[in-house]
């Protein structure tokens, strides 16, 4: 019987970015969460004591493009971003592995022209010392260069994922580049729900022993 393939992530340069990203997403998930709470205090403030806080709308903006690029690489390593797989079950698994190396080369293309142009954006407010038409004024560059940072380390992150898939599809070691990029299957999405939901049922149980 031959032994599973390792996962494509224990290699040295995947596995820290993979731990890099899951803090990144973690941050990201804490900036969300800070501007629920700032706005619905906001609300409650503006409801109840007859003043509002002033910028809560402006600063949740920031939150929301700086968490959604933290994200992203995030996603990309644990495959939960979104392709249409009709005829991707059904087709052999090295026709599989080629077209998703494809669309990795695909979104990295993309990726490295949004994050030229996202450059431009950044270098141009700090270069005119732009500032929000807002009572914050808060100078663009800040939002936007963390904004930028998420979409650089995306780019990072896709062309250690590139390196990884190409060794794999010369070597023919096909199982990788599927468990490195390709669509996850049903049975893998239920085999993580019944992960977390035994986590879960641990965690209960520590708990009603405490």
């Amino acid at each position: 019987m031959n032994s599973p393939s390792p996962s494509p992530l224990s290699w040295a340069p995947l596995r820290w970015a993979n731990a890099l990203s899951r803090i990144a997403v973690w941050a990201g998930g804490a900036l969300t969460l800070a501007s629920v709470l700032l706005i619905s205090f906001d609300v409650l403030a503006r409801k109840f004591l007859g003043f509002n806080t002033g910028g809560a709308d402006e600063l949740s903006s920031y939150a929301f493009a700086i968490s959604t690029t933290w994200s992203l690489a995030f996603a990309t390593l644990q495959r939960a971003n979104v392709r249409v797989d009709v005829l991707y079950q059904t087709l052999p698994l090295r026709l599989c592995a080629i077209l998703d190396w494809i669309s990795l080369v695909a979104l990295g293309v993309f990726m490295t022209y949004l994050t030229w142009y996202a450059m431009d954006v950044v270098t141009a407010s700090w270069v005119q010392k732009s500032a929000a038409n807002t009572t914050m004024a808060t100078p663009l560059w800040i939002p936007q260069g963390l904004w930028f940072i998420g979409l650089v380390w995306m780019c990072i992150v896709l062309a250690l994922m590139l390196v990884r898939a190409s060794t794999a599809i010369v070597t023919g070691d096909l199982d990788t580049v599927k468990a490195l990029c390709g669509v996850r299957s049903a049975q893998e999405e239920a085999d993580e729900e019944a992960a977390s939901g035994e986590r879960l049922i641990n965690a209960e149980r520590q708990g009603a022993r405490a």
